[in-house]
């Protein structure tokens, strides 16, 4: 009697199984992309809090001295394209009486200086990009938008759509 019901009522199919996987994949994969979306948003908010906390350090070193730290014409990186200084010195007088240590974009990659933090300054103006990031998700931050480097014809406002960098700047850096 029940040998047959028995042989029957154990286990899987091939084809019912299959279709398990398949769910399952499906769903690592979208889980996947979902966290990746989220890892690239959490290193543009590190950016930001990057780049405000530098300003904050300079206009602490500004308070100080009445100037902002000028170590001559020239953007100043860690990335070699820029000058290649150690982290601590591309703002020299900034660390460690300013801040503890200078941060680093988190995506950096100085071997094609890319996602580098850039520091410019004539003593009385300075700018702050962050630098040429294909992942950078550039509007999410209108304020930050780079009027110098957005593609557009003027260089002083926000006219184009072709963003390569964050901008933070005293007002006379603006144009930089």
């Amino acid at each position: 009697m029940s040998l047959k019901k028995l042989s029957k009522s154990k286990g899987f199919t091939l084809i019912e199984l299959l279709v398990v996987i398949t769910i399952i994949g499906l769903l690592a994969s979208i889980v996947l992309v979902s966290l990746n979306s989220a890892r690239a948003k959490a290193r543009d908010a590190r950016r930001v809090a990057d780049l405000y906390q530098i300003v904050l350090a300079l206009e602490l070193y500004y308070d100080t001295n009445g100037t902002y730290p000028n170590p001559g014409w020239g953007w100043r990186s860690e990335c070699p394209s820029w000058g290649g200084f150690t982290a601590n010195n591309v703002i020299p007088g900034l660390t460690p009486n300013y801040m503890g240590s200078f941060p680093s974009d988190p995506a950096m990659n100085k071997s094609n200086s890319t996602y580098c933090y850039l520091y410019l300054s004539n003593g009385t103006d300075y700018a702050l990009l962050d630098h040429n990031g294909p992942e950078i998700n550039y509007s999410s931050q209108t304020t930050l938008m780079d009027p110098t480097r957005d593609g557009g014809s003027n260089g002083c406002i926000v006219d184009g759509s072709s963003f390569w960098s964050w901008k933070v700047s005293s007002p006379g850096g603006r144009c930089w």
